[in-house]
């Protein structure tokens, strides 16, 4: 069976991209399709990989790869300008474009859906409204989105099959394309780290993730700018949000790591008091790392995180989307109830030799 993979985009290297990087090892033959590939920002990840590239990729001057953003209205032609006529099996790795591209009729299209995409449908109001732009301006940009969201429910008829990467995406996949899905959660990477000691933890909380506006990391700041010295933040992670968000801080109790390769992160994960996860995440792969080192995790009451965070064996919840419910689940945080083991044994239901077996069995299901 001939196979390839399609993936929205690789300019930056998180979630979505540890997932398919899994799927391309399960399936090593399989080229990967994608609208862009910026090799400098993979950190070696996809090295000696087959990447085919959209006609964005080949813009002169970078353009294409620079300023990706900004030729959204194309994405849908690029992604259909695809030809993957000579595959039995195309497995789309998708939050946005990939699903889109166009199969024959003697091809199985499977979608590896990562969310909805966000900005078109649940989020399309505050995505806009948060857009450095003068109003006239968000006029064209929701026209513009109308045209790109009408197009997306289009292209979400094209798969066969969709897998969900959480009983919370399988919920938006219904109620945005109208689609049944079985869920198969994320591959999270274990470093085979043995848990510190309780006399080994450090004094600070830690966020790793991209700094872009929905993953709340100014919450964050927001909280521990007003909480006690004694209570440190490091952040690990950039984006185009970080300029902003490091304008926010008011105190030294606030530092910014910027990106740690994974043997730097990891030995910030497990040192941690605990993770905090205050946004609204589809699933979260970060937290569950965290839990892989045997760190608890702080989460927002919301998505994927219910599914992953045990209250009182893993971590525990904030109700409210505020600095107010965040800074009170910080202050009353005693990691020492916390049984680093358990965490780790508990986390093992997320790893990745269960994503393989499970992708393979989808698979070969789809044979019978």
């Amino acid at each position: 069976m001939k196979i390839a993979l399609v993936h929205d985009q690789l300019n930056q290297f998180g979630g979505a991209e540890r997932v398919l990087l899994e799927l391309s090892d399960i399936f090593p033959d399989a080229p990967i399709y994608t609208l862009v590939y910026d090799k400098d920002k993979m950190n070696g990840a996809f090295d000696g990989k087959d990447i085919r590239t959209s006609f964005i990729q080949r813009f002169p001057l970078n353009l294409g790869i620079n300023f990706f953003k900004y030729f959204l209205n194309l994405m849908p032609q690029a992604i259909e300008t695809f030809d993957l006529g000579e595959y039995d099996l195309v497995i789309s790795s998708s939050s946005a474009f990939a699903k889109g591209v166009i199969t024959k009729t003697n091809t199985t299209h499977v979608c590896y859906c990562h969310t909805p995409t966000r900005y078109l449908w649940d989020d399309t109001h505050s995505y806009v409204a948060d857009l450095n732009l003068p109003k006239v301006a968000k006029i064209f940009v929701r026209k513009s989105l109308l045209k790109i969201r009408q197009w997306d429910f289009i292209a979400s008829q094209r798969p066969d099959y969709y897998i969900a990467n959480s009983e919370f995406v399988k919920n938006r996949i219904k109620k945005f394309y109208r689609k049944d899905s079985v869920v198969i959660v994320p591959p999270v990477d274990d470093p085979k780290i043995d848990p510190v000691n309780k006399d080994e933890i450090g004094d600070y909380f830690l966020i790793v993730t991209r700094l872009r506006p929905y993953k709340k990391v100014d919450l964050a700041i927001q909280a521990f700018n007003e909480l006690p010295s004694k209570y440190k933040l490091k952040i690990i992670g950039t984006g185009e949000y970080e300029y902003e968000l490091k304008k926010m801080v008011v105190n030294d109790n606030i530092e910014f790591l910027d990106y740690q390769p994974d043997d730097k992160k990891f030995e910030y994960l497990k040192k941690c008091i605990a993770f905090i996860n205050p946004q609204e995440e589809d699933f979260g792969i970060t937290p569950v790392e965290a839990m892989m080192v045997g760190r608890p995790v702080i989460a927002y009451k919301k998505g994927g995180a219910l599914e992953t965070v045990m209250p009182g064996l893993s971590g525990e919840f904030f109700e409210k989307q505020t600095k107010e419910d965040l800074k009170n689940a910080i202050i009353n945080f005693d990691h020492t109830k916390y049984n680093p083991i358990e965490i780790k044994n508990y986390a093992q239901k997320f790893n990745k030799d269960r994503f393989r077996e499970q992708i393979i069995n989808f698979v070969e299901n789809l044979k019978k």
